[in-house]
């Protein structure tokens, strides 16, 4: 018989391993999340390294969250559909019927399409209320067309892609014959509306974006506080007070920091006063809550994602699939509506090639947010960093002269990048993901480098 060596105990098992990785998954941080903060971060550091400085500019910075704010705000919504293992392809012909009929009353005082005429002759005298009307009928007429499609895909059976490419044409066909105006340019619009689109002269102001601040730093601490009780009165594993106490500190640093850097420090260009945050930064951070909220703790969100996970599943289970497929098309319909008023009050006009490839742009957003195609995979909060990504990619693009053939072929290598990882992931592929994001990089550098001037 042979006489074991005993194990040395140097203490090493009983330590804590302290990886990234193991503060990861007690933190209970999204990974795709923190991904897409890094790629943002990485992009906005290249751009300023290219451009010797121009990129993280409180004037550049400012433009470009006010940019970002009609495609995240359709963004949100593309994540439901998506989730749903259906596709819109509409969304920017529906933005640019819906912006030019909410043009028509403010400029006509009118409503008229396909010979369908509704005058209302006191909007001509531009009445204090005419921009609520203008707005509460592109809501209204979003829904509508919402309804329509999501029911011809959920009861009738038709394709969604079929669907929504026969609403990609119908859309941007209406815009020409609505109102009678064969589509001429229709401006100016009213003033009040106007403060939806964002200008520097037609924001909050310094004071009234400090209360901005201290009301978004107050939710965070509420959020962190109620979900810890939550958690324990449902026997779930909590945080560490000091990780919650870390996270709350560092969120509220970090948003009175971003808010002084963007939007108080950068000076209006007639004005020479501080601009603050703009109204249409503000319309995307409530859409973004409402958003998350519906989708995390209503029912409606719940069943959408347990639809997009296991169709089969959920319609034994008892939800009613076809409803809500149809609630994710109406939902969309009136983010269209939303994102509409935004682009004819920041253009002051509506325009017959008002939402032209922004369908391309809001996918494109929703995906590389981490949205699967596969369905039952998608966050709101994602989306909208999507967007602000794709944002970030064009204005950066733009400041280095970039031509926009090669704009268009970075964005589809980008999107083709974000769908490849995607599907990596789901087979627990590193080394591949790896390989795709290092080629999706030196595609994408490579064309911004031989498309500069």
């Amino acid at each position: 018989m042979t006489d074991a060596t005993p194990a040395v105990d140097d203490g090493r098992a009983e330590r804590p391993t302290r990886s990234w990785r193991e503060f990861v998954t007690k933190s209970g941080i999204d990974t795709r999340l923190l991904g897409m903060l890094i790629a943002l971060a990485v992009i906005w550091i290249g751009f300023d390294a290219m451009s010797h400085g121009k990129f993280i500019t409180s004037r550049n910075l400012w433009n470009l969250s006010v940019q970002s704010v009609s495609i995240g705000v359709m963004a949100t919504g593309m994540v439901l559909i998506i989730v749903t293992r259906n596709i819109d392809l509409s969304v920017g012909s529906l933005l640019g019927f819906l912006g030019y009929t909410m043009a028509l009353i403010q400029t006509q005082g009118k409503i008229s399409v396909l010979g369908l005429n509704l005058s209302i002759s006191s909007l001509q005298q531009h009445r204090w209320y005419t921009w609520l009307l203008a707005l509460a009928v592109g809501l209204a007429l979003g829904a509508l067309v919402g309804l329509f499609q999501g029911a011809m895909v959920a009861y009738v059976g038709v394709p969604a892609f079929i669907v929504t490419l026969g609403g990609f044409l119908a859309w941007r066909g209406l815009i020409f014959r609505t109102g009678g105006t064969k589509g001429q340019t229709l401006a100016p619009l009213d003033s009040t509306f106007r403060y939806l689109g964002g200008a520097p002269e037609r924001s909050l102001g310094p004071w009234k974006t400090w209360l901005v601040v201290l009301v978004v730093c107050i939710g965070i601490v509420s959020t962190i506080v109620l979900a810890r009780k939550r958690r324990s009165r449902h026997g779930l594993a909590v945080r560490s007070m000091a990780m919650d106490v870390g996270f709350a500190v560092g969120g509220c640093v970090a948003t009175i920091l971003g808010v002084y850097l963007i939007a108080v420090k950068y000076k209006s260009p007639t004005t020479g006063k501080s601009v603050g945050l703009a109204y249409p930064v503000l319309i995307l951070i409530g859409v973004t809550m409402v958003m998350t909220y519906l989708a995390n703790r209503r029912r409606f969100g719940r069943y959408v994602y347990a639809f997009g996970g296991n169709p089969e599943a959920a319609e034994l289970g008892g939800i009613n699939t076809r409803r809500t497929v149809t609630y994710t098309y109406m939902v969309m319909g009136m983010l269209c509506a939303v994102s509409a008023a935004i682009q004819t009050a920041r253009l002051n006009s509506a325009t017959t090639n008002l939402g032209i490839q922004n369908e391309l742009d809001v996918i494109a957003a929703a995906v590389i947010g981490g949205t699967s195609f596969s369905g039952g995979i998608g966050t709101i909060p994602g989306a909208v960093l999507g967007a602000v990504v794709m944002q970030s990619l064009r204005s950066g693009m733009s400041l280095l002269n970039i031509d926009s053939p090669s704009q268009d072929i970075v964005v589809g290598v980008v999107l083709v990048t974000a769908v490849a990882i995607d599907a990596l992931l789901r087979v627990r592929n590193r080394r591949g993901m790896l390989g795709a994001l290092l080629g999706g990089v030196l595609v994408a550098a490579w064309v911004i480098q031989t498309g500069r001037p």
